[in-house]
Formats: C-alpha cells, structure tokens, sequence
C-alpha cells in the first residue's frame, strides 16, 4: 500500500477547530479514534509505504511514523507543535516517535516547537528510509511497492507484524519470537519453492545496490 497526500502536504494534523470546547471525555475518544487508525497502519496486512512532502506535522507525522517505510521529497518538513498549542500527541506518537527519533528529540519538538527540513530529519534522525527531489516521492514510493509485492506474501506479513512486537520484547522473549517465525515463515510452500529456485540458480543474486 502507497499513501500519497492530496495537494502540497503529507498532513498537516488534527483540527484544531475540533478542540476548543472539548470534554475530557471527548478527548480521551477522539485519542482513541486516532491511535487505533495507526496502529490499523502498522499491523496492517500488507507493508505500508508512506509518501512524505510538505507539511507533515502534529498528528500527521504520528500517522507516518506508524508506516513501515517512509519515502520523504525534499519538500517535506516536520514539526510537534503541541506543546506550544497547550496539548498533547494523542494518536500514538508519544510510543512511536521516541523509538523512531529518540525522545529527546521529541521532547525538543514538542517543548520549543522546532521544525525539521526534510534532509536534516533523514539525515540526522534517520526518520525517513528514503529522500528524493520534489515530485519523485510518489514513483519511488510505488516502485518500492512493486518490488515489496514480488516478496512471498507470509514473509511480508512475518516481518511487519513481528519486528516491532520483538522490538519491545526482552532479549530472550524476542529470540523465542524469533524462533517461531523462522518456523512458520520457512514452512510455508511458496518459501520453500523460492529456495528451491534460488539453489537451482533460478533466481537472481544478491547485487550491490546503486546510491538512493
């Protein structure tokens, strides 16, 4: 799956026009309504791949952090306004946007409003796999799709759905995890085929990639 932004932004974040008179209780509904979207995204059937450009801030750099890959144009800028607006992340970023960047950085965005440009958030933070010139985000994003899709279907759905649970898992739990995918990834018969290929020279090497 490709998730392209209509216009010249990714997402520029919740309403705020939906906040001004809400309950604790609506609150704690609209935080609900948001952090089961992304983690829909996250352990999703199928990889997610978002494209970044523009505006992605607040609430819509929570929903690309809760992608698998992340493909950002030189346009794209990032920022967690929230602490200068009197509010706070509500759609699970406060879980993954600490993993993905470190804490300190989103403690930084959110307390001073600091806006990263999209070569310093890839560069420094390593928040998008990807960067690309303006307008190129979305090929590349449907290129990495079609390549994805050529993967054995089980092996992509072991892959997002494990990591990220093995991640926050202890070592020895994580390795145990680890175990039973192996099992269940190699047993299954497209896998085995796809070894089979590989062995009989059927399928193509690993080659050194060319510079993204």
């Amino acid at each position: 799956m490709v998730v392209h932004g209509a216009g010249g932004d990714f997402c520029a974040g919740l309403d705020l026009n939906e906040l001004k008179e809400t309950s604790v209780a609506e609150s704690f509904d609209t935080s609900i309504i948001g952090q089961r979207l992304n983690d829909t995204v996250q352990f999703c059937k199928v990889p997610v791949v978002s494209v970044l450009h523009g505006a992605v801030i607040g609430g819509g750099l929570e929903f690309a952090a809760s992608t698998h890959i992340r493909v950002a144009e030189k346009t794209a800028y990032y920022a967690l306004p929230e602490g200068t607006r009197g509010i706070f992340l509500g759609s699970g970023g406060s879980v993954r946007l600490p993993r993905l960047i470190g804490a300190a950085t989103v403690i930084d965005m959110m307390l001073s409003g600091r806006v990263y440009e999209a070569e310093e958030a890839h560069n420094l933070l390593r928040l998008s796999q990807y960067l690309v010139e303006p307008g190129e985000g979305l090929k590349k994003g449907i290129e990495l799709a079609k390549r994805i899709a050529r993967n054995a279907p089980l092996a992509n759905f072991a892959i997002i759905q494990s990591i990220p649970r093995i991640s926050e898992q202890d070592p020895q739990t994580g390795l145990f995890t680890e175990m039973l995918m192996v099992g269940i990834a190699q047993g299954d018969d497209e896998a085995k085929q796809r070894l089979r290929d590989f062995l009989e020279r059927k399928a193509n090497k690993v080659q050194r990639a060319s510079t993204v």
